[in-house]
């Protein structure tokens, strides 16, 4: 948990800057500065609607998976969950590439940036930017899930009395065994059942973490960008499109928490961050709605680099930490009935968060 905590503390104060930077943008390039179908009121009683109902689909999104635990249909070793994780990882791999990506190439492609008409033939900084978010998310991934495993080992090991089976020689061996059972030097080490289940308990509360802090840049800046419309015509689709948004993401770091086997009081601090993120978004976009300015140089050129970091983490997260974990395991691959019912819940995922892009 303390590595969520470190995480939060650290994007914070990137997320601030986005927010201080885009207000001071005002005077920057003047793309479309027209007030056509501008109503401040209607607006703000569009924007207190989004919050409602964005908290709520959110909070229902996450809480899904972390409630359905108790039941036995939904539990995280059962058929349905499976389906369920390939549905969300598909909502989650749509969100970066169909929304989040093209949204960055967009803003960083802008006339507002390069004047005369645009860089047509300009540097992809979108996909470059995508790309070194993914490596480092690659990184980050395989540096916590070291110094928690190297952690759990120094610590627990020792306490540990739990009579495994062999001898003496054999139980000295024990806390250089790991998961996959590989062979170090010129012994060959075998993995227990318990190193197994503890390997694979840090490798999902890393992916939950990294996930969500994705997931949270993303949501801080659809929340300031719907926050500080003035156009009702704008915001109205919007809402619901956002509200599903805000759901289907939340079923999938829901499953990637109930997996990590959090206690109580981190599940719902995740839950509670990530529910909370996006309205408090919408916030922010109302409180500097005045200064603004959405067409400026210096706001397209921030949203753009936050929306492909954003994109490059939930892209990787989806087909490395997800989806090829779970369709490269045993229990799935010898079942062709459960191959078919997540290779379905994948697609539909997909498609369903494709389709919204048609409103957000």
């Amino acid at each position: 948990m303390g590595a969520t905590n470190h995480t939060l503390q650290a994007l914070l104060p990137w997320l601030l800057l986005f927010v201080q930077q885009a207000a001071a943008a005002s005077g920057g390039c003047e793309c479309t500065t027209a007030t056509d179908g501008a109503d401040k009121q209607g607006a703000m009683k569009l924007k207190l609607v989004a919050i409602a109902s964005i908290l709520t689909a959110g909070a229902a999104g996450v809480l899904v998976p972390v409630l359905g635990r108790s039941m036995a249909a939904l539990r995280p070793d059962g058929d349905i969950f499976f389906a369920v994780k390939a549905f969300a990882a598909g909502v989650i791999l749509a969100t970066g590439m169909v929304h989040i990506l093209p949204a960055a190439f967009d803003g960083l492609t802008s006339p507002c940036i390069h004047k005369g008409g645009g860089d047509r033939n300009g540097f992809p900084f979108a996909g470059l930017v995508a790309m070194s978010a993914a490596m480092a998310t690659m990184v980050i991934d395989s540096l916590a899930a070291g110094y928690y495993r190297r952690s759990h080992f120094s610590k627990a090991r020792p306490l540990d009395n739990i009579d495994m089976p062999g001898d003496e020689e054999g139980r000295a061996d024990h806390p250089h065994m790991h998961a996959h059972g590989h062979s170090h030097g010129e012994a060959i080490v075998v993995s227990s059942p318990e190193e197994a289940a503890i390997a694979d308990t840090i490798r999902h509360r890393v992916v939950s973490q990294v996930l969500e802090l994705g997931i949270l840049v993303h949501s801080v800046i659809i929340g300031v960008s719907l926050g500080a419309s003035v156009r009702p015509s704008t915001i109205k689709p919007l809402v619901g499109a956002l509200s599903f948004h805000q759901f289907f993401e939340g079923i999938g770091l829901g499953g990637c928490i109930v997996q990590a086997n959090f206690k109580v009081r981190a599940t719902i601090i995740m839950a509670t961050f990530f529910s909370l993120t996006a309205p408090v978004g919408i916030v922010l976009g109302i409180a500097i709605s005045s200064s603004y300015n959405v067409h400026s140089s210096t706001a397209f050129i921030i949203e753009g680099v936050f929306n492909s970091a954003s994109a490059g983490i939930l892209i990787y997260m989806s087909l490395v930490d997800l989806l090829a974990t779970d369709f490269n395991n045993p229990k799935l691959q010898t079942n062709t009935k459960l191959q078919l019912m997540t290779h379905l819940a994948l697609f539909l995922g997909a498609g369903m968060m494709s389709m919204l892009a048609i409103w957000a």
